[in-house]
């Protein structure tokens, strides 16, 4: 059953857990809105209408029919349709020239031509839903370049539109490396006054950047780790924005993201061959034993660490150095299990690498969401050698699991990984992204495996660390009181 009071807080976001995902956004999205319906918030979602998208389960309605929108031209409208989401209402912005396609963002071979347009009107389709259904929103919580410019123009608009005279407008950075950055001649027609081009709006190196235009129109700004927070204000993390970022640091805060135990949690988890949990760990050999079989690895590795890898495989994500360091693994004698797709070479060297050897690396180029979890609770140790990474979610999952990760010190690795040997140990963490380094810190873990009683310890620590959604959701509701919206 729908909330029967009309949101005062409203997400803007390109994609949302369980319709529409391509990586940990979604994620967010599936359960930071909830958490704050169930603490009180009257809120409400607005996504895309995709050609793939997943709602099966969740029964569409029409409720906005030719809603204008009037970009990229005068006449352009979008329907809007709504579901219920375990109480909340996700709205969803139609229109099929825009949406109706196979991918979100891209090919594999490029991203789609018509991003910058896409996105523009996306933005303002969504402003202009809220407006049409008459909400009494106080704050539009934007994420991301695909929706950063609904900050810009709702702070442009509020100067003479009474009805966002009030209104508030938060951006969160999930990934300051993708900005949506495109040709200065698509902005003078996206609706944005003349004077938000220059180098504090959207203007950058003479493109038109999307989420500059977000940081710098935003009330506030946040990014999902407290240290990346602190990273991108620096050249090393800034991505080329670190000058407004460091402008606007008064405004920027680190929010850490959190988890959703009733999808991420191995007493519970119906994608396992056997759940497990804290105080009977027995069922994680079950499910090892399940994904050596499901993989084709070696049934010698039963009795072997064998280690994970889920995300995409680029250069963010570090999967070039795992794949340096895998001829070194193999004489280790330790399976190695990667999910993941990505850049074509990458996938390229790692099917090569699997033809090398045969029943103890074994990948899978794709994504689902089924083998995630199987992956989370069937290895032993979990790889995540990031050169940055905002937050990150599946070192998250893995502490959980029982799977201890073997990460960089970065981002929200750093704020969620106790590392060995320092007490109350839940993983392991190195400084410098080098193929080298990142083998001497994975020899410390397998070392570490080979001590039952003080690998015990560190899984059982990481299995009781609590990164719930309750506790940063708070720490959002705080700053919405700050921006003027009453619980």
């Amino acid at each position: 059953m729908i909330q029967s009071v009309k949101p005062e807080l409203v997400f803007i976001a390109s994609e949302m857990y369980p319709f529409s995902k391509s990586g940990g956004l979604a994620d967010v999205l599936g359960v930071l809105p909830l958490t704050l319906s169930r603490m009180g918030i009257p809120v409400a979602v607005i996504t895309p209408l995709y050609g793939r998208l997943s709602t099966s389960a969740y029964p569409l309605r029409l409720v906005c029919e030719n809603c204008p929108v009037g970009y990229p031209w005068p006449t352009i409208s979008a329907d809007i349709y709504q579901a219920d989401y375990q109480g909340i209402p996700v709205y969803f912005i139609d229109r099929g020239e825009f949406f109706d396609r196979r991918h979100y963002y891209c090919t594999a071979k490029n991203d789609y031509f018509d991003n910058c347009e896409r996105f523009i009107f996306f933005c303002r389709a969504a402003l202009s839903a809220i407006q049409r259904l008459d909400f009494p929103v106080s704050v539009v919580h934007v994420h991301d370049w695909h929706a950063a410019l609904a900050t810009a123009f709702v702070y442009f608009w509020r100067q003479h539109d009474s009805f966002w005279a009030d209104v508030k407008t938060v951006m969160t950075i999930h990934n300051l490396a993708f900005q949506g950055r495109f040709s200065n001649r698509l902005f003078w027609n996206s609706g944005l006054p003349d004077e938000a081009w220059n180098m504090d709006g959207v203007e950058f190196y003479d493109s038109f950047n999307l989420l500059k235009g977000g940081i710098a129109y935003a009330d506030r700004i946040t990014t999902v780790s407290p240290t990346y927070a602190q990273e991108i204000v620096t050249p090393r993390f800034g991505c080329g924005l670190e000058g407004i970022l460091a402008k606007r640091k008064d405004a920027l805060v680190g929010v850490l993201n959190g988890v959703d135990y009733s999808v991420w949690s191995p007493g519970q988890d119906t994608f396992l061959e056997q759940t497990y949990d804290l105080d009977d760990l027995s069922g994680k050999a079950i499910c090892k034993k399940a994904l050596i079989r499901e993989m084709r690895l070696a049934p010698n590795l039963e009795n072997r660490p064998i280690l994970g890898f889920i995300g995409r495989l680029r250069g963010q994500k570090g999967i070039d150095l795992l794949l340096d360091i895998i001829p070194a693994l193999m004489r280790e004698d330790v399976g190695v299990v990667v999910l993941g797709e990505g850049k074509p070479a990458h996938e390229a060297r790692l099917l090569d690498l699997m033809e090398k050897y045969p029943g103890c690396l074994c990948a899978h180029v794709g994504y689902t969401e089924e083998l995630a979890h199987q992956i989370q609770a069937g290895t032993d140790i979990f790889l995540m050698p990031s050169r940055y990474e905002p937050c990150g979610l599946t070192q998250l999952y893995s502490l959980r699991y029982g799977t201890p990760p073997v990460a960089t010190a970065v981002g929200g690795l750093k704020d969620t990984i106790v590392s060995y040997p320092l007490p109350g140990t839940t993983g392991f963490t190195f400084a410098e992204s080098t193929p080298a380094i990142f083998l001497q810190c994975v020899k410390k873990a397998l070392t570490a495996w080979e001590n039952k009683a003080l690998w015990k310890k560190i899984q059982t620590n990481g299995m009781r660390a609590d990164f719930s959604w309750n506790k940063s959701a708070q720490r959002y509701l705080e700053l919405y009181a700050d921006l003027g919206l009453k619980k």
